[in-house]
């Protein structure tokens, strides 16, 4: 016997807790979910009380027969999976997988990964909670139903390989009606009339026009700009009042999932789930000096602001030998959990407050070490004092016209010396002025506006609309939007979510076929739902009846009255420039185009919109490699021209979009450089990830040309050159792979480093926009200028 085994999700968390529990203990990762409804059949029985069927997953079968090997050995066995429904889940199945084994099994709950908070718990199992696993159970089964009944009515309606997921599909819905009020907006005309103003102070100050009449002023046009700017002209200017007031701005609460991730994206760029997945490390565990190694925030899925008594005492303390006593509030700072929230966790906090983002930074990727100092700033800030300034407003009237301006002085930082928030910069200062003061007119402007439409979703407020309208859980926030990305049923540009055509036309036939499922205040109620069942308030059975019984009249309705976009089409106006038939809308693999209704007689078809504009010229009409005609067509890289003798010719052209929209052929540039396998001219290309050089005599000829460095391999001399995976994320590799195996994220550069020896240096970007060359051994802090 071995004592006690504890299983955990992840390796990283395996070897953390065993470093703390040591002998007597081991320690196994299940790596997360070993079992789950079948995945090529439903698996739910909705006639036995939908009943589920669980398998053991197909890549875990090797996992689940170690666990077993080494829960034979063990005298106990305790489940330490993550603290919230899915970590339950997990529990669940793995006790129900070692029943045979006849050892005792407990359930252990780790908030953080530290010592004191392990070794508590390991003394206190407790049994899995059988509530939280039929919330996680009930939510599964309505997913599988949802996903494995609409889905196969999208294949047979529209196109194969189209999903639908009870939370994705209303994110999707958001996205598009977010476009579509985009689309469908109007600006409208205003102007602003600014006044620059000096009294006896000699600094001037901008005021703009507020009140026009008694009224608040709106400018809507030229004309009113002109009137109003003629009742001005040679007005006597005097100030009305002055309003000066203390303002105090209050710490924001500590971290909850959905915060983290909306400040993550805007202070440090990160994606969502660039975000779950570094905070997913930094509780886990880092190793720090001396081998320790330990979990630096607590739980990262959590809906509650709740902090314990410990963590706040301990704030209390670090802050006044920091910062100094003046930045203590007189009392604590409890902050109450929105309505609705599971307080089974804390808010997101580091585990020690005085292990210092600096303390541990040569400990951490530059992702880990942003995303920590972010989260423990903001716990401190929110043990920390107010903010105070000193506010003021100016009036000045000038006949029936009221010009305002406002400004503002820090006065004493309070929490921003430590967390600085949107627009809490100091505002512009007013110079002293008084009641009844004349002043002089230095400037008189106007400036034409236009209202702006809403702007397109990010990542970040997305997140916080799922949020505000109760959709979802913190913990699906960042699978949610890599799905819909994932589908191509949203793409990101910059930071923007734009719904593709697919994903319009799928959100519009899903929102108008099941509207009950989809409606935001039903997809809300389930997550209150859910809630419910894990309090003990509401029965499985009972909720699953209650979904099925609607879900099953609007699947059964739809199956009738959606229309068949694979086989019919859409009806247009257009006609078929090649037999005169009627074109109609159909579904591809990358949105919709329009297709004659002649199929399979006549084959033509066109993209939608812009593209079918697009008159091929003269000279590219025939394929100049088998020499019949080149048609127009629409892929997931844009607009293209290909051979119609496809497969057997396979040539394409590649077309391009200029400012206007119009399309024009993006043509390989020819150089004088020759292949150095076949001996053929190089040309200069356009790819999905962009530029580069290949043999002109592909694709019997597949050489093309790497980027190549000023830099030569340390471990074989050759030259490494610039490379992409397949995300698109740029590394730098040997050009002798598969011999040499050398590769660097970062752009490497000679070296060696002067203080360690390493034998080059790799490039990195500072806060300021520095370019540095710093060494990229783990622990060596050298950096230089580059």
């Amino acid at each position: 016997m071995s004592g006690t085994l504890v299983i955990v999700e992840s390796p990283a968390k395996a070897k953390a807790i065993h470093k703390y529990l040591g002998k007597g203990y081991s320690v196994v990762a299940s790596m997360g979910h070993i079992r789950d409804l079948p995945g090529k059949k439903l698996g739910v029985d909705v006639e036995k009380h939908f009943h589920p069927t669980f398998v053991v997953l197909p890549n875990k079968a090797k996992v689940v027969t170690a666990i077993r090997k080494e829960a034979g050995k063990a005298d106990n066995i305790l489940l330490a999976a993550d603290p919230d429904r899915e970590g339950e889940a997990i529990c669940y199945h793995l006790a129900e997988l070692l029943k045979d084994s006849e050892k005792p099994v407990g359930r252990v709950l780790f908030h953080e990964i530290t010592p004191s908070a392990i070794r508590e718990a390991v003394t206190h199992p407790a049994e899995v909670d059988s509530r939280k696993v039929n919330a996680q159970l009930v939510r599964r089964i309505v997913d599988r139903l949802v996903g494995y009944k609409i889905s196969p009515l999208l294949w047979e309606k529209v196109r194969k390989g189209l999903s639908a997921g009870r939370v994705q599909t209303v994110a999707l819905r958001m996205v598009c009606e977010r476009e579509a009020k985009i689309n469908a907006f109007n600006p409208e005309e205003f102007w602003v009339i600014s006044a620059t103003l000096k009294g006896k102070s000699e600094k001037p100050f901008e005021a703009k026009l507020s009140k026009w009449k008694g009224k608040k002023a709106k400018v809507g046009n030229a004309e009113e700009n002109g009137l109003i700017r003629s009742a001005l002209e040679g007005g006597e200017w005097i100030v009305e009042g002055v309003q000066k007031k203390k303002q105090y701005r209050t710490p924001p609460p500590p971290f909850v999932t959905s915060k983290l991730q909306q400040e993550a994206a805007r202070l440090l760029k990160f994606p969502v789930k660039k975000t779950m997945s570094v905070a997913q490390r930094l509780y886990e565990g880092i190793d720090l000096a001396g081998g320790e190694t330990v979990g630096l925030i607590t739980y990262m899925r959590t809906d509650s602001t709740r902090i314990s008594k410990e963590a706040v005492q301990a704030a209390r303390e670090y802050i006044p030998e920091a910062f100094g006593k003046e930045y203590l509030p007189a009392k604590p700072r409890f902050y109450s959990p929105k309505k609705g929230a599971q307080d089974a966790h804390e808010a997101i906090r580091p585990t020690d407050v005085r292990r210092t983002p600096e303390a541990v930074k040569a400990f951490l990727r530059s992702d880990q070490f942003a995303l920590y100092r972010l989260i423990w700033r903001r716990f401190l800030a929110c043990q920390m004092e107010r903010a105070v300034f000193d506010a003021t407003k100016i009036s000045v009237a000038c006949g029936e016209a009221i010009f305002s301006a406002s400004g503002s002085v820090l006065r004493f930082p309070g929490f921003l010396a430590v967390y600085s928030m949107e627009n809490s910069e100091e505002k512009k200062t007013l110079p002293p002025v008084e009641e009844g003061e004349v002043l002089s007119l230095l400037n008189l402007d106007s400036e034409q506006k236009f209202t702006e439409p809403p702007p397109r979703y990010t990542e970040a407020s997305l997140v916080k609309a799922l949020e505000e309208n109760g959709i979802g859980r913190p913990s699906t926030y960042a699978s949610t939007i890599s799905t819909i990305q994932d589908r191509k049923y949203v793409v990101k540009e910059k930071a923007s979510l734009i719904p593709t055509d697919l994903g319009t036309l799928v959100a519009d036939i899903l929102v108008k076929h099941f509207p009950a499922l989809f409606d935001y205040g039903y997809t809300a109620a389930l997550e209150g739902d859910l809630d419910r069942i894990e309090s003990g308030d509401e029965e499985r059975i009972n909720l699953l009846k209650r979904f099925w019984e609607g879900f099953s009249k609007e699947l059964e309705e739809a199956g009738k009255t959606m229309a068949n976009l694979r086989r019919e089409g859409q009806a247009t106006d257009e006609v078929c420039e090649k037999c005169g038939k009627p074109m109609v809308i159909k579904v591809g693999r990358y949105g919709r185009f329009l297709a004659c209704s002649g199929y399979p007689d006549c084959k033509n078809t066109r993209p939608l919109e812009g593209e079918a504009a697009f008159e091929i010229p003269p000279e590219l009409t025939k394929c100049d490699k088998c020499g019949s005609e080149m048609v127009l067509k629409t892929g997931r890289f844009g607009p293209f021209l290909a051979c119609s003798k496809y497969p057997d010719c396979k040539n394409t052209m590649k077309l391009k979009k200029d400012g206007s929209g119009a399309l024009s052929v993006a043509r390989d540039e020819k150089l004088d450089e020759k292949c150095p396998q076949c001996g053929a001219n190089l040309v200069k290309k356009t790819g999905r990830y962009g530029p580069f050089t290949a043999c002109s005599n592909y694709p019997k000829c597949k050489f093309i040309k790497r980027e190549t460095l000023d830099f030569k391999c340390p471990k074989c001399g050759k030259p490494v050159a610039k490379r992409f995976t397949r995300g698109k994320k740029v590394f730098y590799g040997c050009t002798g792979y598969p011999d040499c195996d050398f590769v660097s994220w970062s752009k490497p550069v000679d070296g060696p480093c002067p203080i360690c020896g390493s034998p080059f240096l790799v490039e990195r970007q500072n806060k300021k926009g520095n370019m540095l060359k710093v060494c990229p051994t783990k622990g060596c802090k050298y950096k230089a200028d580059l």
